[in-house]
């Protein structure tokens, strides 16, 4: 019969130290060799609570570590698993003639769970090895550090050396999980790489956020990375393990994979290969190191970028003075192209540039003057023919649109006309027509005798040079003509597109053209005849009149820009050209450029309004952060009885609402304007709109008491819309009456049924607004004048999404106040649909939705603990079962085993995203059916494709409406 061994035996014979301790933490058991590590009998210590058998130093209460003690035995009773305290500090009473004292002792100590046959713990075994002789303990630093003298570890027994290398293996053990950890969380990646073929050994997170999660330990680079093969990194790896010197690279780029099957993905880095030396002097592998400067080398791009646009732009403002101070003087038509040619050739690199005049009629083209660079032929004098170039070029040029070839003998319009152009040492071109009267007239041509590719910034330029040489040359050809043919100019004058007129040396007015007297609003006999300062008083005395004498005098041509009021009362902008003629007198060109300079006017106010804007966000964004935090601080620094617990979160949920409704607001008005939203129109009865309308107004008038007066229709007014848009649109048109109202005040809202249209009026007696207020009342950005505290809230988008809104409803929006201090009045009016077109299915009312009110199993799945405990509480408060996971595979197993009917999943899990979780939990078919809710910070309607894609039912955006998720559980069946 086998005999049952002798546990007892073991125990007593072990030369390691035990101590048992039942669950109360008192003594039931101490072997010799504990006894004899602490100087301590067996009658001292059993039957007694183990910190009064071992109390703490009242001299010195830090030389005895009681709490860690307490912590892991605490640890090992709750979780049934066994807790390692490295190294401790713990002192040990002794008897001595002259009373107790404190032996200080360092511990390497294991306690271990031991369970009766329930499973449950029924004591606990501590084996506590002494380290003291090997360690010390500088209470300074707090820190303990190993002796480093001659006599650090002394001789011991045999049998205390197993003891010794557990302790030793026990710290360090600690220790390397420490360095591992601090090793993990280094900003910078890391890798060692071994031997030639340099395989990876180990590398941290931050390694593998570059390259992407991959199986790379134990793999030679090349194998691990196969994408880096030919980017050069390989050789500089041999090169550094060869050589033993360090390698530093600054913003290399490299071209990784990080996912499979995803495309490559171009990022740069700071590196540094340092070798890694043996013993023996060899290099035994590779430390590489570095950062991750993507985002500042795209950073640094951008800036390069906008450096050379800006460069570009004062090139571009450069060259178009140049051309206007170089043609300004010529009054000759030919002198004028001639210097243009020029200086764009030049400007362009260019090897011929030719002003072509085009006789459409015949085919053919002239070639009145031109610049050529040095080699290339002057084609000046030469008739071509149009279809020699390419039939389909100069079809395109028929219709006033730019041509540019890149290279002739490849373009396939005019590969089979190449010989023509190897005639003239062309191979690529550049070609802009001038259109009149519906034919072409004049080409302007930029030749290069090699191949090139057109640039924007070029084709720009050359496109402005030639408007401006064009105008140049009308006007000189208008001069020529006028010297020439004085009695056929009147034919040429009014074809012209700009105001012309002439002035003798007297200054009277002897021409001017049709459409000069259309700008300046007067009829040929009141000025033909006449003197322009007659006609023209208020300009005497001006700067204009000095710029004119200064014209007559140095024969200089000028242009100015004056602003000018006409007889009608509007106002304008004149750009005029001044010439002096031969005769001494004056050449006027003038033309209306007054929309060119409203719009520069509007880019200003509207740039002014974007800082205001912003300025205003940031104020608004911070104000709600300010109660939050404060408090947040208090929830965690004071004890508060239930009341001040509620009244404090209900401050929180209040902010966080209203932040909330700004990054609505913000989102909205840009989903609205860019037409990113889709209408769900029905017929809807205007009275239902406008009841909801005020019930969400309500509060706000409330707080603020308010007088609201609502007069609505008697019969039914249908319109067809999409209803939650247009309670949007009412409701947002009272709170701005509710935010511009003093308290007290009055707020009409009447409705009025036409024949075709539904009105809605708001009037209110609030602030008012000046009149250049209301003209631009709807426009984004802009806003009445708030006090400092900025008491109304919001961005000022609520207006602007108004009219988008209204407007995508096919109806109108106005505003109207008599000035400040007399209130404001702000209508809608919509197309007022025909009662027989309210289909019964839609009720012309919407409909109730059904619920249930069942209690739900509900899982939620959030890395973030605080957000998912929050969120737990508040389903728990509601009767519902709820599980809560912070990972992804976690919730896998979980569903799996427990089957809830909703999950409420985080897309931005680390382990796997919300999406693959949620394409995994249907494949399960246990969850196949369950409701999937995306609960994320990402609200765009990319992301909301995405969720439903991957089988979510619902896309809810933080920080959660609750009152749509309560909706989304009640309509669980």
């Amino acid at each position: 019969m086998a005999t049952r061994p002798d546990f007892s035996a073991l125990f007593t014979a072990s030369p390691y130290p035990y101590l048992l301790i039942d669950t109360g933490f008192m003594i039931i058991g101490a072997n010799p060799a504990y006894l004899r590590a602490t100087g301590r009998t067996a009658d001292d210590i059993l039957n007694k609570h183990i910190f009064d058998a071992f109390p703490a130093n009242p001299a010195d209460p830090n030389s005895t570590n009681l709490n860690e003690v307490r912590a892991s035995i605490e640890f090992a009773i709750a979780t049934q698993m066994p807790h390692t305290s490295s190294l401790l500090r713990y002192a040990i009473p002794r008897q001595t003639p002259e009373g107790t004292v404190f032996e200080e002792r360092y511990w390497s100590a294991v306690h271990t769970p031991v369970f009766d046959e329930t499973g449950k713990v029924a004591f606990v075994s501590q084996n506590a090895i002494d380290v003291t002789d090997l360690y010390r303990f500088d209470t300074s630093s707090n820190t303990y550090f190993l002796k480093q003298d001659a006599d650090a570890v002394p001789d011991m027994p045999l049998m205390n050396r197993p003891q010794m290398h557990e302790a030793m293996t026990r710290i360090l053990n600690a220790e390397r999980s420490q360095l591992q950890m601090l090793f993990n969380q280094a900003p910078g990646f890391i890798a060692v790489l071994t031997g030639k073929t340099h395989v990876f050994e180990i590398v941290n997170e931050a390694y593998y956020q570059l390259v992407g999660h991959r199986n790379i330990i134990g793999k030679p680079a090349i194998e691990a990375l196969p994408e880096i093969a030919g980017q050069g990194f390989e050789e500089l790896l041999d090169r550094a393990f060869q050589s033993g010197e360090p390698i530093v690279l600054r913003e290399r780029k490299i071209s990784l994979q990080r996912k499979a099957g995803a495309p490559m993905e171009d990022r740069y880095v700071d590196l540094l290969y340092q070798p890694i030396i043996g013993q023996d002097g060899r290099v035994t592998g590779i430390f590489a190191q570095g950062n991750d400067v993507t985002r500042a080398q795209q950073a640094s791009q951008a800036l390069a970028e906008k450096v050379r646009q800006l460069e570009d732009i004062r090139a571009s403002q450069a060259f178009h003075l140049e051309l206007s101070d170089r043609i300004r003087p010529f009054s000759n038509p030919d002198e004028v192209t001639a210097a243009a040619c020029e200086l764009l050739g030049r400007k362009l690199d260019a090897s011929r540039v030719l002003y072509a005049e085009v006789d459409d009629d015949r085919g053919t083209i002239f070639i009145r003057r031109d610049w050529t660079a040095q080699g290339s032929a002057s084609l000046a004098g030469h008739t071509k023919t149009m279809d020699d170039f390419g039939p389909e070029m100069i079809a395109v040029l028929r219709t006033g649109m730019v041509v540019t070839n890149d290279d002739v003998e490849h373009d396939s319009r005019t590969a089979q006309h190449a010989q023509a152009y190897e005639s003239i040492g062309v191979r690529a071109e550049l070609l802009l027509p001038l259109i009149k009267a519906g034919k072409l007239h004049v080409v302007l041509t930029i030749h290069s005798a090699t191949p090139r590719a057109w640039r924007a910034e070029e084709l720009k330029l050359a496109q402005e040079m030639a408007e401006r040489t064009w105008s140049a040359i009308e006007a000189a050809q208008a001069q020529a003509q006028l010297r020439a043919e004085r009695d056929q100019s009147q034919y040429v004058f009014d074809s012209m597109a700009e105001g012309f007129s002439v002035l003798d040396r007297h200054w009277t007015i002897v021409r001017m053209n049709s459409e000069g007297l259309r700008i300046t609003q007067r009829s040929a006999d009141e000025v033909i005849g006449r003197s322009h300062w007659d006609v023209w008083p208020e300009l005497k005395g001006t700067n204009t009149e000095v710029i004119y004498r200064q014209v007559k005098e140095t024969g200089k041509a000028e242009i100015i820009e004056i602003s000018y009021t006409f007889p009608d009362e509007t106002q304008a902008w004149i750009e005029i050209r001044a010439h002096r003629s031969l005769d001494g007198g004056m050449a006027l060109f003038f033309r209306d450029v007054t929309d060119r300079r409203s719009a520069q006017e509007e880019l200003k106010i509207a740039d002014r309004r974007k800082d205001e804007f912003l300025a205003m966000l940031a104020h608004e964004l911070r104000n709600p952060l300010a109660p939050i935090g404060a408090a947040a601080q208090l929830l965690q620094i004071a004890k508060l009885d239930d009341a001040r617990v509620r009244q404090t979160s209900q401050i929180i949920g209040r902010q966080v609402d209203h932040m909330t409704h700004l990054i609505n607001d913000l989102l909205d008005v840009s989903r609205v304007t860019r037409g990113l939203v889709a209408l769900e129109n029905a017929p809807l009865d205007i009275r239902h709109i406008v009841t909801d309308a005020v019930e969400q107004a309500a509060p706000l008038m409330q707080a603020r008491r308010h007088h609201l007066a609502l007069h609505l229709p008697p019969e039914t007014a249908i319109v067809l819309g999409d209803k939650k848009r247009l309670v949007q649109v009412i409701a947002n048109i009272l709170n701005n009456a509710a935010k511009y109202t003093n308290e007290g005040g009055s707020i009409l809202l009447r409705t009025e049924a036409r024949e075709s249209l539904v009105c809605i009026e708001v009037v209110d007696n609030g602030i008012g607004m000046s009149p250049d207020l209301a003209e631009h009342a709807f426009e984004l950005f802009a806003q009445a004048e708030r006090t400092s505290d900025r008491s109304a809230g919001g961005l000022g988008l609520g207006l602007a999404l108004v009219n988008s809104l209204v407007q995508l409803h096919g109806g109108t929006v106005a505003c109207h106040s008599q000035g400040v201090g007399t209130g404001s009045t702000f209508s809608v009016c919509l197309p007022r649909l025909p009662a027989q077109d309210c289909g019964q299915e839609h009720a012309c009312g919407g409909q109730s939705m059904q619920r249930g009110a069942r209690p739900l199993r509900v899982l939620i799945v959030d890395d973030n603990v605080d957000a998912a405990s929050m969120l737990a509480m508040l389903l728990e408060a509601s009767g519902h079962q709820v599980m809560v996971e912070y990972g992804s595979h976690q919730a896998l197993a979980r569903a799996r085993a427990e089957v809830p009917d909703v999950c409420l999943l985080d897309l931005g899990l680390p382990e796997m995203d919300g999406n693959e979780l949620a394409q995994r939990l249907r494949a399960l078919p246990e969850t196949a059916e369950s409701i999937l809710v995306a609960v994320t910070g990402y609200g765009q309607e990319s992301d909301r494709r995405c969720s439903l894609a991957a089988g979510f039912d619902h896309h809810l955006v933080k920080p959660l409406d609750t009152n749509k998720l309560v909706a989304i559980l009640d309509s669980v069946e």
